[in-house]
């Protein structure tokens, strides 16, 4: 069943929470498992999709097996796009917190980065999450697809092919990728926060809210926990200040 729920680790096996980089990073790109696997191999640890490195990524899949070891999990994940891709996401054993981990068949939003072990890919998470909705599993692959247009720079119809070529931006890496894949509320209360990112201690909710006037508590709240959950956003001082990871 794809609504799977998340089940706890064997005692001895806990979280470990990715700490996202005060430094800003690139946006985070949503691909497909075949387009990690097909990506183009620039170093031991750089891979590339057309003209772009890839850095930060997210991906959705489904579960079909895990093994949990004592300084890491292991899943593989099926998008059915491509043969499963493994990915590793390292556990914590000394925070003294239980990590949850999904079961096969929970469909699943990873965010992380791409690696090669002798000759092996492998996806390193970050975060992840359990999909309780299945409207984000169609997001997610309406989003891939926006993003592979601007990566290439042309418009296609249904069947794939090409039907338009879009505007250039100069031979520069595209832009917009990350801004147009969020929902409206959730890319106001990000444009808010990036303003205020350049202040050491980010913005604050109250701050936030003054900006955001028009919107409601609870959609400002919802949309930071969306945007924290999915790393483009970050507490620092407190967990009532924000900056963004991007610029």
């Amino acid at each position: 069943m794809w609504n799977q729920a998340c089940i706890q680790s064997p005692a001895g096996t806990s979280s470990h929470k990715a700490v996202i980089s005060k430094r800003a990073f690139l946006q985070i790109l949503p691909c497909t498992v075949s387009q990690l696997l097909s990506a183009s191999q620039v170093s031991s640890d750089s891979f590339a999709i057309g003209d772009l490195e890839l850095n930060q990524l997210s991906v959705v899949g489904v579960i079909r097996g895990y093994a949990p070891f004592v300084t890491n999990v292991q899943y593989s994940l099926d998008d059915m796009t491509g043969p499963p891709l493994n990915v590793k996401q390292w556990v914590n054993s000394e925070d003294g917190a239980v990590i949850n981990f999904a079961s096969p068949g929970t469909y699943v939003k990873v965010i992380g980065s791409l690696r090669s072990f002798e000759g092996q890919r492998s996806f390193l998470a970050m975060d992840v999450r359990c999909i309780t909705d299945l409207n984000e599993i169609t997001s997610h692959m309406l989003e891939v697809v926006q993003a592979h247009m601007k990566l290439s720079g042309k418009a296609y119809d249904v069947n794939m092919n090409i039907t338009a070529a879009l505007s250039s931006n100069n031979g520069k890496p595209p832009e917009g990728i990350l801004q147009n894949s969020l929902s409206s509320i959730r890319a106001q209360v990000l444009k808010v926060i990036r303003r205020y990112s350049i202040c050491f201690e980010g913005i604050s909710f109250n701050e936030l809210k003054r900006h955001l006037d028009h919107l409601s508590v609870t959609d400002i709240r919802t949309s930071l926990a969306v945007l924290i959950d999915e790393g483009h956003v970050f507490s620092t001082i407190d967990d009532h200040h924000f900056k963004s990871t991007t610029h």
